[in-house]
Parts: structure tokens; C-alpha cells; sequence
């Protein structure tokens, strides 16, 4: 990534005049015309990697910076530049560079641990190795744990016959409802953390849905796993043999891993008067100890892993930066959509707020639930949890407290729901990529889309009855 190109930005916005007191824009004023780049940008990304892959993969960065300025240019002709230029400042600054420095300092981390050895895939251990990635998803990212427990999950069953649905089942818990607990764990929810959600309120208020599902999950593929293992068997010569006893290279990365959590930990409980006013953005201390203490473990990591390791997890940064170039576009293209939100019934999108609304004016959690799990499926979940976040009022304290019903729907619903599909949440097609360049032929967009059908949908209905109603 491009660290030193994002604090030139940062320092050229700092230094032009006249932008400090641009005024907030109100969303009433807006025309629901103003939500097609971020509309654009996010159906891109969800069509054009299945209808022109090779155009996609040479050209997503220029796509994502297409869909920004198309908002960005006719913002500042309309509203002005001191406007278009204290929206771009926040955005960047207080939610695009800390979102995109924790998810690199994960996948950084998490790159540079190996894990030893060839395990023998029978179905005990299979959900045993399922079970260790959904624990660890919620500690070190779904995209921390993807990564660290793909590989030794496939070296494990490398001698199976049918080997597909350990993947399918691998990316329903670890790349997805694993990260429920912590904002660590999935992008959404530290969007949630960002805007002010307490650190432990995800695991205090998603703990029975949360076991619950990975419970169901895990029984499930148990059975199933156990019906593949005894009707086909296992082949008769082990394609990569036992390299000795089960290990860890790298092991380096686990402090620096500890030394994330802790960053993340203290800028949520610390509490400082110092504050920086960036053009109308305040950056308080906490947080940049926080982001410069990721960055240094990025760094740390780099410089201390031996570069076997990143050989044998086959590391490379273009996932990385696929991320960060589309989310810049997201976190940019958004702008308008929450202002819009944020003027409820007086807003252009004034029949959305409706829509998940009781008769009473309360937000209806069934509603959000299953409205932000199902934009969660074929969207990417992170802005869909800010989208509805700021639909419900966008209020963390209200929200954590009147509205904690609300706040779980929608935490629930893009978190467990981002597994739907496999542009839902970025992991999934990570997982996916890594399977098949490893030879296991993974089910198409719809064949995987028929498994989440199947597994994912009858979990969910019970869910809403039983915690959303």
C-alpha cells in the first residue's frame, strides 16, 4: 500500500485555506440523485468481477476513482469547494485510513504466521479446525483468520475426494459469523466502533445469536462431513505427505497480533481532552496513537518475518490493495447517502426510513434485520452497516441503549448475512481464490448462493422469531 501518497493528501488538505469552516451539507436539500456513484461503485463491484472478470481485474482501481469523482466534481460545483473539501477530509480521515490501517495491520499479521504440518481431514478434526478459525475470526479479523486457517484446512483434507463444502462451511463461520464479538472482528462492526459503539457491546448483545448459529453450523456440516467421509473415503496416497509435527513460523506475528488488540482496546477506553481540528474534523489522541501504532506493526511484521514464511502462506499484497482502492471509493461515494439518511422522513429517501418504521415511529428490528442482511448479500456489508447505522438516527449512545434492538439487527444482519454470497463480505473470495488455486473445484456465484440458501435462510427465519421479533 501506498502510505506515503495517503500523507501527502492528508498534509495539502491541511494547508489549504479557507476550507475549515465549510458548513454542513443538509440532506433535505439533496435529490436521491446524489446516491448513484454509490450505488455505481457498489454494483460494480458486485457485477463486473462476474460479467468481465479480465476488465475488472486491470481496472477496478480506475473504476472505484471514476464513481468518486463523479460525485465529487459536480459536489463542489454545486455546494462548493470548502464543502466537497470538508466532507473529503472526514471521510479520510476519520473513517477511511483508521478502517483501512486495522484491516492491513491484520492482514499483515496474519500473513506472516505459518502453520506447520499436514492434519488428516476426518470429520472430528475438520470441526475442530472450523471451530479454533470461528473463535479466532472475532480476535483477529474474519480476514486475520481466513487467511491464517485456509491453508491448513485444505492441506488437510487434500487427500478427501469431496472437499468443496469444508470450504463452503469454512467461509458461512470463519470469514463471517465468527467476526460478530469484537469490532475486530468484522469491518462492520468497526465502522460501529469508529462511530462510537462501546468495544464489548457487540458480544454482550450477540452472544446467544452468535452460539447459536455457529452451533447449528458446525452440527450441521458435522453430519454432513461424516456422510461424505464414510460414502467416498479418502484417497489412497496423501498428495502432500506429513512434514513433521503440527508448528508455528512466524511466531513473532502473535505478539505483534496481541499488541493490535491492544491498540484498538486503548483508543476505545481512553479518554483525552487533546483533540486536532482538520478542517472541521477532530482527530483526537487516542486515535492516532492507535493508527501510528498499527502502522508500526505493519512495519514490524515486514521487517521481522522471515521471508519463507510469506513464501509458504503464498503473501502478496494484491488483495490488499484491492480493498483499500474500492473502499476509498465507498467511504467517499457515501457521503450523500448519509446525509440524505440523516434527514429521516424530511430526506429523499424518506420511504426507506418508512419502511423499517413501526406504526409508532419506532425502528422495526425484524425489518432491519433482514434489510441490511439481504443488501449485506450482494453488497459489501461494512457500507451497508453504516447506511442502515445512520438510517436508525445514527446516535451510538440511543443506539446502545433505547435502540439496542435496532443496533443488534443490524449488526446481526450484515455480519451473519454477508455470508450469503461471495461478493457479501471481501474474505469470502479470498477463501475462494485460495481454494481453487489449491485445485478444489468451488461451486459457481449461484451453486455457492444454493448452499447459503439451503444452511444459511432456515437459521436465519428461526433467528428473527426467536431474538427479532
Amino acid at each position: 500500500m501506498k502510505f506515503p501518497r495517503c500523507l501527502t493528501l492528508w498534509v495539502l488538505l491541511t494547508l489549504l485555506p479557507g476550507l475549515c469552516l465549510a458548513a454542513q451539507v443538509d440532506g433535505s436539500r439533496l435529490s436521491w440523485h446524489w446516491a448513484i456513484p454509490f450505488a455505481g461503485i457498489l454494483l460494480s463491484i458486485a457485477l463486473l468481477p462476474l460479467l468481465l472478470p479480465s476488465f475488472w481485474h486491470h481496472h477496478f482501481g480506475k473504476i472505484s476513482a471514476a464513481w468518486t469523482l463523479g460525485f465529487f466534481l459536480p459536489f463542489a460545483a454545486v455546494f462548493g469547494v470548502a464543502a466537497a473539501g470538508a466532507g473529503l477530509v472526514h471521510a479520510l480521515l476519520a473513517e477511511y485510513l483508521p478502517f483501512i490501517m486495522l484491516i492491513t495491520a491484520l492482514y499483515t499479521v496474519a500473513g506472516g504466521i505459518f502453520i506447520r504440518g499436514n492434519l488428516h481431514g476426518s470429520p472430528a478434526l475438520n470441526v475442530t479446525l472450523l471451530a479454533i478459525g470461528t473463535l479466532l475470526a472475532s480476535f483477529m479479523g474474519t480476514t486475520g483468520a481466513s487467511m491464517l486457517m485456509i491453508r491448513p484446512l485444505i492441506r488437510a483434507n487434500d487427500n478427501r475426494q469431496h472437499k468443496a463444502h469444508v470450504v463452503v462451511f469454512f467461509i458461512f463461520l470463519v470469514s463471517n459469523a465468527g467476526g460478530s464479538l469484537t469490532p475486530l472482528g468484522d469491518p462492520p462492526l468497526f465502522l460501529g466502533f469508529l462511530q462510537g459503539v462501546d468495544f464489548f457491546w457487540t458480544v454482550g448483545h450477540l452472544l446467544p445469536e452468535t452460539l447459536f448459529l455457529v452451533a447449528s453450523l458446525l452440527g450441521i456440516f458435522y453430519l454432513l462431513d461424516r456422510w461424505y467421509y464414510r460414502k467416498e473415503g479418502v484417497l489412497a496416497v496423501d498428495p502432500t505427505p506429513d512434514g513433521g509435527r503440527v508448528g508455528f513460523d512466524g511466531v513473532v506475528n502473535f505478539w505483534l497480533l496481541a499488541a493490535v488488540v491492544a491498540l484498538v482496546l486503548l483508543s476505545g477506553f481512553w479518554k483525552s481532552a487533546v483533540v486536532f481540528n482538520v478542517m472541521g474534523t477532530a482527530l483526537g489522541l487516542p486515535g492516532l496513537v492507535r493508527d501510528v501504532g498499527l502502522l508500526a506493526a505493519i512495519f514490524i511484521s515486514l521487517r521481522l518475518t522471515p521471508a519463507g514464511v510469506h513464501a509458504d502462506n503464498q503473501f502478496s499484497w494484491a488483495p490488499m490493495l484491492e480493498v483499500a482502492k474500492l473502499f476509498a471509493g465507498i467511504f467517499l461515494t457515501i457521503i450523500p447517502v448519509i446525509a440524505m439518511l440523516k434527514a429521516g422522513l424530511q430526506g429523499p429517501f424518506a420511504a426507506v426510513i418508512a419502511a423499517v418504521t413501526r406504526a409508532d415511529g419506532l425502528p422495526d428490528p425484524v425489518m432491519y434485520f433482514w434489510a441490511t442482511g439481504l443488501l449485506s448479500s450482494f453488497l459489501d456489508n461494512a457500507p451497508t452497516y453504516l447506511v442502515f447505522f445512520n438510517t436508525a438516527g445514527g446516535d451510538a449512545s440511543v443506539l446502545m441503549s433505547t435502540l439496542a434492538p435496532t443496533l443488534a439487527a443490524i449488526s446481526a444482519g450484515a455480519v451473519f448475512m454477508g455470508a450469503n454470497s461471495y461478493i457479501g463480505n471481501a474474505p469470502n473470495m479470498m477463501v475462494k481464490a485460495v481454494a481453487e488455486e489449491r485445485g478444489i473445484k468451488m461451486p459457481s456465484f449461484f451453486g455457492y448462493m444454493a448452499w447459503s440458501f439451503a444452511v444459511l435462510l432456515p437459521l436465519f427465519i428461526i433467528m428473527t422469531f426467536i431474538w427479532f421479533k
